[in-house]
């Protein structure tokens, strides 16, 4: 759930997969229950929680996992979750903002604040990074949706801004508000999103050397193993023979 699509294989690939499989689970399980307890628990009438389910699906979680979720924004004994962001600098000066869903605001505060200072990184007061990025509508396909040429083309048709696509798949960028209605077309188009939600674009990239890389990388990963983290942003980017000497 963080980072530069290139990476995401490098930072997942230590671990135990069951535990990461279950944390992972827990995380969108809150996004879903927070958004159905903000909104409708109605997917197509509430956007935000559409787009919590599509990221579970697209993760393979289960449906009674996924309804659980929703059932449980009704119930009145769920916790109550705070949406916090951070924002700081990691190793090489890139920056990096957490988002997070916290029920105890200086556990959070003290998890990220410990994982940024232990890994070469210093939190920033809210600010600090942000103005290098712009809030976006973040739309994921996976490679098999079609050539680069045919999404950008879809992409087009329904509305995006911009389409960045690679090895990895295909990222479509859209306005805040224009975010779900681009999303519709394009599952006209494409089929089901492997997500869609509201992100950070970074305005430009700082490129990491390989000692800044590994320790990125453990930040990363000490950030994402927070129960509280939903994502993280950053606007570094790897060359691909430095990922190949860290793989």
């Amino acid at each position: 759930m963080a980072g530069h699509s290139k990476f995401k294989n490098i930072m997942h690939r230590k671990g135990a997969q069951d535990k990461k499989r279950s944390a992972m689970f827990s995380k969108l399980s809150r996004e879903i229950t927070v958004a159905a307890k903000m909104g409708m628990p109605d997917p197509d009438a509430n956007p935000r929680l559409r787009a919590a389910v599509l990221a579970a699906k697209a993760q393979s979680m289960p449906k009674d996992n996924i309804q659980r979720a929703i059932d449980k924004a009704s119930t009145g004994d769920t916790e109550n979750y705070e949406e916090i962001r951070y924002e700081g600098f990691g190793p090489g000066g890139v920056a990096l903002i957490v988002e997070a869903l916290s029920d105890n605001r200086n556990r959070t505060a003290t998890n990220v604040r410990t994982a940024f200072s232990k890994h070469g990184g210093n939190l920033g007061a809210n600010g600090s990074v942000s103005h290098g990025f712009d809030r976006v509508g973040v739309i994921e396909y996976a490679r098999s949706a079609g050539s680069a040429d045919g999404v950008f083309e879809a992409a087009l048709e329904a509305g995006a801004d911009d389409v960045s696509s690679d090895e990895d798949g295909h990222i479509i960028y859209t306005s805040v508000e224009a975010l779900h209605e681009v999303a519709r077309a394009l599952e006209a188009a494409l089929g089901e999103p492997e997500s869609a939600r509201l992100g950070w674009r970074a305005r430009e990239r700082v490129q990491v050397d390989e000692d800044a890389a590994g320790s990125l990388m453990k930040l990363l990963d000490a950030l994402d193993d927070s129960d509280d983290v939903q994502s993280v942003t950053g606007n570094y980017e790897v060359p691909d023979e430095v990922m190949a000497r860290l793989g």
